[in-house]
């Protein structure tokens, strides 16, 4: 009689181990900035050829603004709040209106089940989409811009704090379009979030606002790209008020990092469900 080696039996303890020992490991889990980076890129692949048409419209449309309000307001700091108010409805039109309609489209379509097979971390496709859109947003905003002070005879000296209204501002406007779209239990509702959100920067960050009665004062300070507004205005000055202006865009960070908290939670309820 031959002896075999129990590890070779079919039915050996070790042999029963060694498949389990040996099981297939899962990969690693997906670090945050390199989903980031991919959401990213195929989010501004996917919006370039859709979104331009759009963004055309939202230049247009601030420019307009700006040429009715040539012969309303009067020089000075409601020229400022004018030009300050157009340029970032630009980015309020991309991030918000917009951002509030694909989530909303989005959800009701079932893509929301699309990106939740995908290995990467909730926040990194609600960060990708919200920057992508916002990206859109910087050419029509340099442009009214510098429209607006050359029409207003406002000073182009100061126009670079632009580079950090832009991402600030569509940071906090981006993240609270995302969370009325996912929020929003039907698409058309999004839509209708979305332009009333529109809308509000419009009225509220147009409009000078030694103009507006108190209760609609308080109702513009709650309003996220109030403080990326006032925050540019105040470079129009003779003498800006550095402190003032990195204050307001502290509001705008500050705003922009709880905005896409909110997000990155209703995506994550929205797709379990």
């Amino acid at each position: 009689m031959s002896v075999v080696p129990a590890d070779v039996l079919p039915g050996g303890a070790l042999a029963v181990e060694e498949p389990a020992a040996c099981a297939a490991e899962l990969g690693p889990r997906a670090r945050l900035w390199p989903s980031l980076a991919a959401v990213y890129r195929a989010q501004l692949s996917r919006a370039r050829v859709a979104r331009i048409p759009l963004l055309f419209v939202a230049t247009f449309q601030s420019v307009g603004i700006m040429v009715l309000m040539r012969g309303v307001v009067d020089d000075g700091a409601e020229a400022q709040a004018v030009v300050a108010g157009s340029s970032v409805l630009v980015v309020a039109f991309v991030a918000l209106n917009l951002l509030a309609q694909y989530f909303g489209q989005l959800r009701a379509s079932g893509g929301l089940d699309h990106y939740a097979t995908l290995p990467v971390p909730p926040a990194a496709v609600v960060l990708g989409a919200a920057g992508a859109y916002a990206s859109f947003t910087v050419p029509g905003t340099v442009v009214t811009a510098v429209f607006g002070c050359v029409l207003f005879g406002l000073p182009l000296a100061h126009l670079w704090v632009l580079v950090a209204v832009i991402p600030l501002a569509g940071a906090a406007l981006a993240g609270l379009g995302a969370a009325l779209g996912l929020l929003a239990p039907r698409p058309e509702l999004a839509t209708l979030l979305g332009q009333l959100g529109m809308s509000a920067a419009l009225l509220l960050g147009v409009l000078p606002a030694d103009r507006m009665p108190e209760a609609v004062r308080f109702a513009r300070d709650l309003l996220p790209s109030t403080y990326g507004v006032e925050a540019f205005a105040r470079t129009f000055g003779p003498r800006p008020d550095w402190a003032f202006v990195l204050g307001d865009l502290a509001v705008c960070g500050v705003v922009g990092v709880v905005s896409l908290g909110v997000a990155t939670w209703a995506y994550r309820r929205a797709a379990v469900r």
